[in-house]
């Protein structure tokens, strides 16, 4: 939701307007985000409160593509998780079991409270045999006082621990982008991803086959995107200025547009 939807908690304008147009022509949409804390209904609470009203099946986290990434490797299977609820619920939600003997997967997630206690028995699952998963790469996360180490950061601490490599589920992997998709039974070809960050939102889009649109409330300025080797297809102030957009779609053939929340 972090600058495509809402930014430092305050509601960019237009995008409940956007979001209420998508629903009102029945425009299959998701909200993404790679943060793993929190379920989809804490999500769509959290919108509520900035006038943005969404059921629960329009947000696709990290946490739920990484529950159905285990469940389609290993059904049935257990995890060693660190994070919080938005992660436990869904691996439990996928059939998962949450144990700390022998595990199929190591699982980590976000979480504000890492436990270097945790992280040693991760370690040492991952020496006997556990594999490693991670919801997402990003290495900082945002707070008011400024950044703070994400579960990119530590997963790069296990990594030097062990000398094992985990597989990232969220974006930019393309899987995530698949399995949302998948999720509303929409199509790459006739989707857009839109989002605020070229190095994960708009990749993520590109490698997936959407056409991208970078907007300019978030965490890249327009100048940034000439930095990439590869570009979005359109870059646009905010998300309110595809309003117009959405006035050509027809509802039983529109595109599925994948917001990005951070």
């Amino acid at each position: 939701m972090d600058g495509v939807l809402i930014r430092e908690e305050q509601l960019i304008p237009g995008a409940d307007e956007f979001v209420r147009r998508l629903r009102e022509l029945e425009i299959p949409f998701l909200i993404l985000t790679n943060n793993s804390m929190y379920t989809p209904r804490d999500l769509a609470a959290r919108l509520l409160q900035h006038g943005i009203e969404v059921d629960e099946k329009n947000l696709w986290t990290s946490a739920l593509a990484t529950a159905r990434f285990v469940q389609s490797q290993r059904p049935g299977g257990s995890a060693f998780v660190l994070g919080e609820a938005g992660l436990i619920t869904a691996l439990h939600a996928a059939g998962y079991t949450m144990t700390d003997v022998e595990p199929d997967y190591v699982v980590l997630g976000e979480t504000r409270s890492y436990s270097f206690e945790r992280i040693t028995q991760a370690v040492r699952l991952i020496e006997n045999g556990a594999r490693f998963v991670c919801s997402n790469p990003d290495a900082t996360g945002p707070s008011a006082r400024g950044s703070i180490p994400a579960t990119g950061a530590v997963a790069a601490l296990i990594t030097k621990a062990t000398g094992v490599k985990p597989y990232f589920v969220g974006k930019p992997n393309p899987l995530m982008m698949r399995t949302g998709l998948n999720a509303i039974d929409a199509h790459s070809e006739s989707s857009t991803m839109v989002g605020d960050r070229m190095d994960i939102d708009v990749l993520s889009g590109l490698e997936a086959g959407l056409q991208t649109v970078l907007v300019l409330t978030g965490l890249n300025a327009a100048e940034d995107a000439e930095s990439f080797p590869y570009r979005p297809s359109r870059v646009v102030s905010s998300i309110a200025d595809l309003l117009p957009d959405l006035e050509t779609v027809a509802p039983a053939s529109g595109p599925a547009l994948a917001q990005e929340a951070s």
